[in-house]
């Protein structure tokens, strides 16, 4: 398919990850630039309300220095046994053979999350696991999970700042959204969901005592603020499209392209490379 677009002259935009190795993401991405063909790669959440927010506090300095920046992102998916409800994902995400792994899946995400928002990413940590190990596929049978379900990882960026990152479908949400990001600096700290953000400044920062023998006597939700909303925001898989449209019509810039999600692929690689080895990895430049 892709030679034969590449042959046919046509554009190239396409869902992540392009790939499931390294080599072959940056194998096509140098097809479609050697042969001159404007490419991108989906990075839907850098245009959600939250991550926007955590920009835009960024840029006027609210955090003052980002100390750190915690990920929580999944919820439950059903296996579809008899005694459970249908499946809301498709089986081939739990085979990898298949090309399933939330790794593979979710860490092509944070790449460019982190990246965009934070900083280059230097070296990380990972575990991953199989937590259920059979699930029911779409004609209701019985199937071994050979993918993993949870990641938990750690990234620490070229600056030093430490993000850490859990993704799981196996875990039940008690949070503001199915992803929340807490970024904590020394001026103020904000907890972002996929469309809501709140803040705390140093100024509204509560000074709990640590006593496990009385009840807490602060309601730490009533410290926040939530951000308002600045503009109009339109769905953010359409606003990415609509830039790639002008990218390739009028010749604007775009640089979320193949390459650019081939890093994505890398940084899933390295994950599982440091789940399978339990080390550090470094991340060098594709």
């Amino acid at each position: 398919m892709w030679r034969w677009r590449v042959k046919a002259r046509k554009s190239i935009y396409c869902e992540k990850p392009t790939a499931v190795t390294t080599s072959e993401a940056l194998r096509l991405a140098k097809l479609c630039e050697d042969a001159g063909l404007k490419n991108g790669v989906v990075q839907d959440k850098l245009w959600l309300p939250g991550m926007r927010k955590i920009r835009t506090l960024r840029q006027q300095g609210f955090f003052g220095d980002i100390l750190s920046v915690r990920g929580e992102f999944g919820y439950w998916v059903f296996t579809g046994h008899i005694d459970d409800q249908p499946i809301q994902r498709p089986s081939w995400n739990y085979r990898s053979e298949d090309g399933g792994g939330i790794m593979i899946d979710m860490f092509c995400h944070w790449q460019y999350v982190i990246s965009n928002l934070f900083g280059p990413i230097k070296s990380l940590v990972a575990y991953g696991n199989i937590d259920l190990p059979e699930r029911i596929d779409e004609s209701g049978k019985p199937y071994k999970a050979t993918a993993d379900d949870s990641a938990y990882a750690i990234f620490q960026l070229v600056d030093g700042t430490i993000c850490q990152f859990n993704s799981s479908w196996c875990v039940r949400v008690r949070r503001d959204d199915l992803l929340t990001i807490q970024v904590d600096g020394s001026k103020g700290s904000c907890v972002a969901g996929l469309r809501e953000a709140w803040v705390q400044s140093i100024s509204e920062t509560p000074k709990p005592v640590w006593n496990p023998d009385i009840a807490q006597p602060i309601n730490f939700y009533e410290g926040w603020q939530k951000i308002p909303d600045a503009t109009q925001y339109d769905n953010a898989f359409k606003i990415q499209w609509e830039l790639f449209l002008r990218h390739v019509a009028l010749d604007e810039p775009f640089r979320w392209t193949l390459r650019e999600g081939a890093k994505g692929v890398q940084l899933a690689e390295l994950g599982i490379k440091s789940w399978k080895e339990r080390t550090w990895v470094e991340v060098p430049g594709v």
